[in-house]
């Protein structure tokens, strides 16, 4: 371990000028003891790391935490089937320069991350065109390098250079990942907290809530989790990300009026919205 915080000490050391703001503010809580240490032992020896779980489940703060631990800036990429190679590694366009046009290129997230030494987020990467990625080859493996199709410059990327993507399995619009890509990168499950990890969220994001609200809303977490695991709710419905809003709402409005809009009118089965509702009322009495 004493490699790691070697590491991490010597990226908090380097200087990212005007990249400050893309420094993630932490925050994560690992679902147990050894999650947190082993995805960062992932980042120091430079694999790329797969977060694989529900929507909600904190994915995204994860990344962010990272960010944050290594003092490193984070280029961020939200994936859709409109993602292309120019989204990924910029674009040409045409300026002035002293009365003269010329054509200059913008770099883009990936191209930037791997020249300043940034890490790379890549948000449900499965929703991207299987088209489109294959240009991320080289960057993931042992090469650590690419050449960028747009000016023909050989790219090799910074010894900083790390790449975190994150993949919900099962949902509509996404696709199974190429073989060949999942094979670059170390994956970990990322599920949702419970427990006393779950209390611990709930009363550093809302230390002045009252007591009944927090106990109302983990119970209904904890019941809503195990209606996901028995198969009779989508795990959208126990998303932590939505739990939270509707604590934040709930404090200006009844607490069951809070959950419908901010989990159940979002559920698509009306026999699933039916159910999260009766739950959430049993707990409300």
């Amino acid at each position: 371990m004493d490699f790691i915080e070697k590491e991490i000490n010597g990226r908090k050391n380097r200087k990212h000028e005007g990249y400050e703001k893309l420094i993630g503010t932490g925050g994560y809580i690992s679902p147990d003891a050894n999650l947190w240490q082993d995805v960062i032992a992932a980042v120091v020896l430079r694999k790329p790391v797969l977060l694989k779980g529900p929507t909600g489940a904190g994915k995204t703060r994860l990344a962010e935490s990272i960010s944050a631990v290594f003092g490193q800036p984070m280029q961020s990429i939200n994936s859709s089937v409109d993602l292309d190679a120019e989204a990924l590694l910029g674009f040409k366009t045409l300026v002035q320069r002293d009365g003269q046009s010329q054509i200059e290129f913008i770099e883009g997230p990936v191209v930037t991350a791997m020249k300043k030494g940034h890490l790379l987020y890549i948000d449900e990467i499965n929703m991207a065109k299987a088209e489109t990625l294959p240009i991320l080859h080289s960057a993931l493996d042992h090469r650590r390098m690419m050449t960028n199709p747009f000016t023909g410059e050989v790219i090799e990327a910074h010894p900083d250079f790390g790449v975190i993507a994150a993949i919900n399995e099962g949902y509509i619009g996404t696709a199974p990942m190429n073989e060949a890509l999942k094979n670059r990168f170390i994956a970990y499950p990322i599920p949702y907290l419970s427990g006393q990890q779950l209390s611990e969220l709930w009363n550093r994001e809302f230390p002045d809530a009252e007591l009944k609200l927090k106990k109302f809303m983990l119970n209904l977490a904890e019941d809503l989790m195990k209606q996901v695991e028995n198969g009779l709710l989508s795990e959208e419905a126990a998303s932590i990300r939505s739990l939270l809003d509707a604590t934040a709402l709930a404090g200006y409005m009844d607490p069951i009026r809070a959950v419908d809009y901010a989990i159940a009118q979002k559920l698509e089965d009306e026999s699933e919205r039916e159910l999260f509702m009766d739950l959430a009322n049993t707990w409300k009495k």
